[in-house]
C-alpha cells in the first residue's frame, strides 16, 4: 500500500523556473539560438581566417554543442562520446561488444555523396532490452554540412596540434589534448564552460534532454517530431519523459483540470434545467409511508405504524 501510495505522488525535484533562478537552466528556445549562433561564427571564422588550432576548435565546438541539441532530439551523452568517424576501420571499441562484425557507434557517409551521413547506435542504455535494436538515422543537412566541414581540415588541424600525445583520436569528437571524452564527467565540465563562453548557463549537457521534454510537454510547444519519435533517438520511451524528465508533469496536469473545470462549470451552468420531480400520489399516504398491495385479493395494505418500525434510522 506504501508503494501504491508513493507512486501516486509527484516526485520531489526542482521546476525549470526554480534551476533557472540559481543558473542551472536554459529554455529551448534560448539553447538553439546559442548554437546556431556558433555554427554561423565558427564556419564564418574559417571562410575568413582559415583553418587554425583556434577556428578549428571553435567549429569542433559547434559541431558537438549542434549534436548534443538543436538538429536532433537530445541523443545520449555516452553514445555521442563513443561515436567513431567514418574514417575509421578497426574494431567496435565499445568494452563489452562481443558482436565479431560490430562496426560501433558509427558516423557514415552514405554513398554518392559525403553530405548523405548516418548515425548508427548499436550500443546504447537499452540495446540489451530492445533486443539488440540498433538506433539509426540520416543526419540532416544543415547539421551534415556542419560535420563535413568540420571533419575535413579542422579536424585534421587538431589531430596534428595534439599528435604528440600518441595514436590518432578515432572519436569524432576530442577534449582539449585530442583525446575521446572517454570519462563522462569530462564532457561535463567542457560542455558548461563552452556554454558559459558563449554567454549561457554552466548547465550540465544530460539537462538539455529535461530542457528537450519541457518544451514538448509544454501547453505551448511549437509544431515538431513526434514524441515516441523523439523519445527513441533519445533511447528510451515516452513514458519516461512522465517519470523523469518532464519536471512540470504534476503542476501542469493539475492547472490544466482545474482550467478545464471552468468550461466544465460554464456548460453546467448554460445546460437545460432538469424538471423537479412530481411527487404528488393520488392517494394520501399515512406516515408518509409507501402503500403495499396485495394484488392477488385487489385491496391495499395500511403501513405499519411507527411503532412496528425495526430499522433503526440515522
Amino acid at each position: 500500500m506504501h508503494l501504491q501510495v508513493a507512486d501516486q505522488l509527484p516526485r520531489p525535484s526542482k521546476d525549470p523556473k526554480g534551476l533557472a533562478d540559481i543558473g542551472k537552466w536554459m529554455c529551448a528556445a534560448d539553447l538553439v539560438h546559442t548554437i546556431h549562433g556558433a555554427e554561423q561564427q565558427s564556419q564564418a571564422q574559417v571562410q575568413q581566417q582559415g583553418v587554425t588550432v583556434e577556428t578549428s576548435r571553435d567549429m569542433h565546438d559547434a559541431a558537438l554543442a549542434a549534436m548534443i541539441f538543436s538538429h536532433l532530439a537530445p541523443v545520449r551523452l555516452s553514445c555521442i562520446r563513443s561515436l567513431v568517424v567514418p574514417a575509421y576501420t578497426g574494431p567496435c571499441l565499445h568494452p563489452d561488444c562481443k558482436e565479431p562484425s560490430c562496426e560501433g557507434n558509427r558516423l557514415s557517409i552514405m554513398s554518392g555523396s559525403p553530405l548523405l551521413m548516418r548515425i548508427s547506435l548499436p550500443h546504447h542504455k537499452y540495446a540489451r532490452k530492445w533486443s539488440k535494436a540498433v538506433i539509426e538515422f540520416d543526419v540532416p543537412s544543415d547539421l551534415a554540412q556542419l560535420l563535413h566541414t568540420y571533419l575535413g581540415a579542422p579536424r585534421k588541424a587538431l589531430l596534428e596540434h595534439h599528435l604528440l600525445i600518441g595514436d590518432a583520436c578515432p572519436y569524432v569528437f576530442m577534449d582539449m589534448h585530442g583525446r575521446g571524452f572517454v570519462a563522462a564527467a569530462v564532457l561535463t565540465l567542457y560542455w558548461q564552460r563552452w556554454l558559459v563562453s558563449r554567454g549561457g548557463v554552466p548547465m550540465n549537457p544530460s539537462m538539455c534532454r529535461q530542457v528537450f521534454v519541457d518544451e514538448r510537454q509544454s501547453n505551448s510547444a511549437t509544431a515538431g517530431p513526434s514524441n515516441q519519435g523523439a523519445a527513441m533517438i533519445m533511447g528510451h520511451t515516452v513514458k519516461q519523459w512522465d517519470k523523469w524528465y518532464d519536471m512540470q508533469y504534476h503542476p501542469r496536469l493539475a492547472q490544466n483540470a482545474v482550467d478545464g473545470m471552468q468550461s466544465w462549470r460554464a456548460a453546467m451552468l448554460q445546460s437545460r434545467t432538469l424538471a423537479a420531480p412530481d411527487l404528488t400520489l393520488g392517494t394520501a399516504l399515512h406516515c408518509g409511508h409507501v402503500l403495499v398491495s396485495d394484488s392477488e385479493e385487489s385491496r391495499y395494505q395500511s403501513c405499519c405504524s411507527d411503532s412496528d418500525i425495526d430499522i433503526e434510522l440515522d
